[in-house]
């Protein structure tokens, strides 16, 4: 950041530090929490524990912004009251589409209780409810079909518990829906509000409103609701990111921009694509060269005596996965500005980033240092020893000559996990780290690459409509659209991708995790470069996830994938894998991998676990 732009910022700081001030105040009375820290800066607005993050308004040249950030605030901080994330959890129902009700029902329930209580919450809480369906994608639709039911019902819970009326723009959603809600339910909704303050009472009432719109298969476990104190990690892990479902969802409303993104994807990519594809596929038969006959009962869905657990991994549908450089995916523009709030994050650590890389560069460069043999007949004339000659003529001229060093050139590669559980904190960690890695050892002449990994869609994307359409075959593989981003080149320099790590700031890009496919895909890049040293560094926080291929396929499908992927590299490739965890244990997948549970801990990690990597290197040469 450049000292003008650093002024800016220090300036806009400054100018809105009061309205900070203020909210804070507000968010920990409404709350009832007089220990609730509020974090300002890029991260998506969420609260867990006793913190709560929301947007800096130093960014912020909009007066409507700023209705929208007290709107998140209300929202967070009666979230923080009236919200128990485990008992929510062991409710919610298995279903997709009874679950998203439940969560949008969840949601109106919260905002109708501060609503009622405080009259003034009203609009700040309906302003932040429209940005959540813009976001979304949501529109005025021309039938019930193109109206989602998650959201009409919402609205209408809205207006039932609380008289909050639906937004203008997306009142058309509800009205395609009343006459159904109330042939369906008229008694129950207009009863709904009765247990509004009562989570579990009102999580019952909404049971019976799914099963009077045929939703009532799959339930949770309303007999054992309970928080029991020691909230699970899936718990812990959906109150990081606010628990808020229909925020999460709202990263679809970004798939009509992917449609167009795809079309303008260069040709480099798509052929780099159908490449990795090949190279994938190259390990799955490697790994399964026991059932290379495809026609086995045990691995025909269709046969009595198929069994899943030895079908090999595949994909319903490839068409719409897509390799995607970070620039394709917004404009200039938007990425500068997003470049600027990572180095507003990076500020605070330029401290601890400047230690962290000069560790590692004293390493790198101690490792390539050269040295010298003296007393040679032939070679470079040794200066030093031209005194002894003067002094006596007799004695012989002394030639040096520099030792050949043994360094290997090397790249590293840092795959990030770009799902929606690294929201806040270890995304922008895992930024800034992959921002000084690619600092530091490019200027140790160590090439970096640095990829993310996510999918276009939450809970399934055009793969798993196709799936549909298809009848919905038994055990259909992977069911989501793949995004693997590049966000520097091995060949790039920083200053050329220096832009393109903002990107991992942007609302709605990070969605759901499909690790085996994205570590094959950065190996077989690895796998085509020319250095003799080739490093796989994973960054993630925890199991591979998508709702729509476990819920199709046997539970532990991507998981066994992962594993076969990790075993292939770690045992038949060339290439050194390490992994980092973020808050999960990722052990138990990687045989060289350690687990931190504070983001901030994630610049020494990967500096520690370079370091050991070049240290072994060094031990090997000795």
């Amino acid at each position: 950041m450049s000292k003008t732009d650093s002024y800016k910022h220090k300036k806009r700081a400054e100018k809105v530090a009061p309205f900070k001030k203020a909210l804070s105040l507000a968010m920990r009375a409404i709350s009832e929490d007089n220990e609730l820290t509020v974090i300002y800066g890029v991260d998506r607005p969420s609260v867990s524990g006793q913190k709560a993050r929301l947007p800096d308004p130093s960014f912020i040249s909009k007066a409507e912004e700023i209705t929208l950030i007290r709107g998140s605030a209300d929202m967070l901080a009666l979230t923080h009251v009236l919200h128990n994330e485990t008992m929510h959890s062991k409710l919610a129902p298995l279903n997709p589409d009874a679950k998203a009700v439940f969560n949008m029902a969840e949601q109106a329930r919260i905002a109708a209780v501060g609503a009622a209580q405080m009259k003034g919450m009203g609009r700040n809480l309906n302003a932040d409810f429209a940005q959540k369906l813009q976001k979304r994608g949501v529109r005025k639709p021309d039938n019930a079909e193109e109206a989602p039911m998650d959201i009409a019902l919402a609205l209408l819970l809205r207006e039932k518990i609380a008289g909050l009326t639906p937004p203008k723009k997306y009142a058309e959603n509800l009205n395609l829906w009343r006459e159904y809600f109330d042939d369906k339910a008229h008694d129950l909704l207009d009863n709904i509000a009765a247990n509004k303050d009562d989570q579990y009472e009102f999580a019952k009432d909404l049971y019976n409103l799914l099963r009077a719109f045929d939703m009532g298969d799959e339930l949770g476990d309303l007999d054992n609701p309970q928080d029991d104190g020691e909230n699970d990690d899936a718990a812990q892990g959906d109150a990081e990111q606010g628990m808020d479902d229909a925020e999460q969802e709202a990263a679809d409303g970004e798939e009509q921009s992917d449609e167009e993104l795809k079309g303008e994807t260069s040709e480099d990519s798509e052929q780099m694509m159908e490449e990795d594809s090949d190279k994938v596929g190259d390990i799955e038969e490697t790994d399964g060269e026991e059932s290379t006959e495809g026609e086995n009962s045990d691995t025909d869905p269709m046969s009595d005596s198929f069994d899943p657990e030895k079908a090999p991994y595949s994909a319903f549908t490839t068409e719409y996965d897509e390799i995607i450089h970070a620039q394709d995916i917004c404009d200039d523009a938007e990425l500068a500005k997003l470049r600027e709030h990572l180095d507003g994050q990076m500020q605070h650590l330029q401290g601890a980033v400047s230690r962290l890389a000069n560790k590692l560069m004293r390493l790198l460069l101690a490792q390539q240092n050269r040295s010298w043999e003296f007393d040679l007949e032939e070679g470079l004339l040794d200066a030093a020893k031209l005194a002894r000659v003067i002094a006596d003529p007799l004695l012989p001229l002394s030639f040096k000559q520099e030792k050949d060093t043994d360094f290997k050139d090397t790249i590293v590669t840092l795959l990030i996990d770009n799902s929606g559980s690294m929201r806040g904190r270890p995304i922008t960690i895992a930024a800034i780290c992959g921002d000084v890695l690619a600092r530091t050892l490019e200027r140790c002449k160590v090439k970096v690459e640095i990829l993310g990994f996510t999918t276009r869609a939450w809970k399934g994307g055009q793969s798993r409509e196709n799936w549909m359409e298809a009848g919905k075959p038994k055990y259909p593989g992977r069911l989501n659209d793949l995004r693997h981003i590049i966000y520097k080149r091995a060949d790039t320099p920083y200053r050329r991708s220096k832009n393109n790590l903002g990107l991992m700031m942007r609302e709605g890009l990070l969605k759901e995790n499909i690790d085996g496919e994205a570590l094959a895909w950065a190996h077989n890049r690895l796998l085509g470069r020319p250095e003799h040293r080739r490093i796989l560094m994973v960054i993630s926080d925890g199991a591979p996830v998508d709702d729509s291929t476990l819920s199709a396929n046997i539970g532990n499908y991507l998981e066994k994938h992962l594993r076969e992927t990790i075993d292939y590299i770690e045992n038949k490739s060339p290439v050194e894998l390490v992994a980092i965890g973020i808050g999960h244990d990722v052990t138990r997948y990687y045989e060289r991998a350690i687990t931190i549970n504070d983001a901030e801990e994630l610049g020494g990690a990967i500096t520690n676990q370079l370091a050991d990597l070049f240290a072994q290197d060094i031990k090997r040469k000795k």
